[in-house]
């Protein structure tokens, strides 16, 4: 069968999400190739339930996966070894969270780590979500022991929509509980989903589940329609308060 997707020009509109290669296909999920990877782009696909991830060597490429895996935040498993660790990193001399101190070197921790595989994370991404960042759309939860970056997790924010990128730890348990920290905050701000993306086990693990592209689709339309969260600013003690359900 002759598989078919669509081939951007700088500025073109993406096609409909319906128009993804089925998940019979060699690449489930992949809905055009080109175009131009920038902050205005960026805006334009999230808020189309769309996203770019492309090896290295490979064109530019945007997907929009069918079931979408997300994790609603107040679905978030946390493990009794997990609420141990998170309660460490709260209460510990010297251990912090911070948002959006350091989103660049959380990226490139986040390249760093799958380096060796071929990381997505290359220096036009790094440019353009640091563009996105600089709008205020896109975000980064860091765990810091003193003056070091331990772990990391950013995305981008649209409205009262979160969907998550990548994230890192140095030590055990910090993305994960750098992902706690998210799931209280949306649950404060009234983010109700989490977009995850890829199906993984880790993520199922976690407490994320797939859902119809539809579905998910409709909800984007939705919540990025929304207002803006008003600040994104975190500490030790908003921590706990935010995630008492867990702890």
């Amino acid at each position: 069968m002759n598989w078919q997707i669509a081939r951007l020009e700088p500025g073109d509109d993406f096609p409909p999400a319906a128009q993804a290669l089925p998940s019979l296909s060699p690449f489930p999920g992949l809905l055009a190739a080109g175009g131009r990877l920038d902050a205005e782009t960026l805006e334009r696909a999230y808020r189309q339930g769309i996203f770019p991830w492309s090896s290295p060597g490979e064109p530019l490429l945007w997907w929009s996966t069918d079931p979408r895996m997300v994790l609603q935040p107040e679905q978030l498993h946390v493990t009794r070894s997990l609420k141990q660790s998170a309660r460490r990193f709260a209460r510990a001399q010297g251990w912090h969270f911070r948002i959006d101190s350091a989103f660049e070197q959380v990226m490139r921790q986040c390249g760093a780590l799958r380096a060796a595989e071929g990381t997505w994370i290359t220096p036009e991404m790094l440019q353009a979500y640091g563009a996105l960042h600089a709008r205020g759309l896109a975000h980064s939860f860091e765990l810091w022991e003193n003056d070091a970056l331990r772990a990391g997790l950013y995305g981008v924010s649209i409205g009262r929509m979160f969907y998550g990128e990548s994230m890192f730890t140095q030590v055990s348990d910090g993305s994960k509980t750098l992902l706690m920290a998210l799931c209280g905050f949306c649950l404060r701000q009234g983010i109700g989903l989490i977009d995850c993306q890829q199906q993984t086990e880790y993520l199922a693990q976690m407490g994320a589940t797939p859902i119809p592209r539809d579905g998910f689709l409709r909800h984007v339309s939705k919540a990025t329609r929304q207002p803006p969260v008003p600040g994104w600013q975190y500490d030790g003690s908003t921590f706990l308060t935010d995630c008492a359900r867990w702890l």
